[in-house]
């Protein structure tokens, strides 16, 4: 790893596994994580986002607006390419970490969470597939 933070480095992960997601035909990756959120709308507002999408997912994912709750989708297919989740992923955008939430995805390899956004290919059929932040 470089010089990036933890939130920079579980971004490019979650893109690699969103995209696989869309190759199978299956939903949006749901973004269930304050701290790499916080990452992912950063890194949207410069220059070289198109480049990091495309070097972790082969093409560039836009984010969008995406509220909901329950088991999180993508969780299997994370630890089977890089192994358990760090605790980033149960932190939110203020640093502070949901240790309840962690203990219990360690205890259980599940986690059940709520997200407020996603990724999105670009010419989905909402046409919010640009790389550009959201209203939020």
């Amino acid at each position: 790893m470089t010089d990036t933070t933890i939130e920079h480095h579980e971004l490019g992960r979650f893109l690699a596994v969103a995209a696989q997601r869309f190759a199978r035909g299956e939903g949006p990756a749901e973004m269930f994580s304050g701290a790499v959120d916080a990452e992912w709308h950063r890194l949207l507002s410069t220059s070289g986002y198109a480049e990091f999408s495309t070097t972790h997912a082969g093409a560039v994912l836009g984010h969008r607006e995406m509220n909901g709750s329950g088991p999180v989708g993508w969780v299997s297919a994370y630890e089977k390419a890089y192994g358990p989740l760090p605790e980033v992923w149960f932190t939110d955008g203020h640093g502070t970490l949901d240790a309840d939430a962690f203990a219990r995805y360690r205890k259980t390899g599940t986690v059940v969470a709520e997200w407020d956004c996603g990724p999105v290919t670009e010419g989905d059929d909402e046409g919010e597939g640009d790389a550009v932040p959201d209203s939020r």
